[in-house]
């Protein structure tokens, strides 16, 4: 029932960040705050992912919870993540659904890969991903952040 519920979540978000029209002219993305993020991912073409992690912004630390499926990915790692938010000009803006990007590899310690969010508020997250495990990750993802 979870895996179903998380399927449709995934859907979902893909058809809205899909049905969103594109503009011409697409704006410079505005740094807004930083994150950091540490999770469990594991996949057999479907990938689920959950963890948590901080937000920095205004000054101020805010934690998270985070978690997900998405499709394209292979294996189990765990991943910490850190990088930089733009385009956040509220606070309520950040929780919520998120269509993620994503690539990389891990073979035990060694590993490469970077994470690409984005909401329907256009809040945006670039990530520097640091894995341990075995896993391929190339895909999509459809994530949801609640503020703990």
């Amino acid at each position: 029932m979870k895996l179903r519920n998380s399927l449709l979540v995934l859907l979902s978000t893909l058809m809205l960040a899909a049905a969103q029209p594109a503009t011409a002219v697409e704006k410079k993305p505005v740094p807004s705050g930083t994150i950091t993020i540490s999770q469990g991912q594991a996949g057999y073409i479907v990938t689920a992912q959950y963890g948590g992690g901080t937000l920095r912004y205004r000054g101020r630390s805010y934690g998270f919870k985070i978690g997900g499926v998405g499709i394209g990915g292979l294996g189990a790692s765990s991943l910490t993540a850190s990088g930089t938010v733009y385009n956040l000009s509220s606070l309520r803006n950040f929780p919520g659904r998120y269509v993620a990007a994503r690539t990389g590899l891990v073979v035990l310690d060694k590993s490469l890969g970077k994470i690409w969010l984005k909401n329907e508020q256009g809040v945006y997250i670039a990530l520097r991903a640091k894995r341990k495990g075995l896993m391929l990750s190339t895909g999509l993802d459809g994530v949801v952040i609640t503020m703990k």
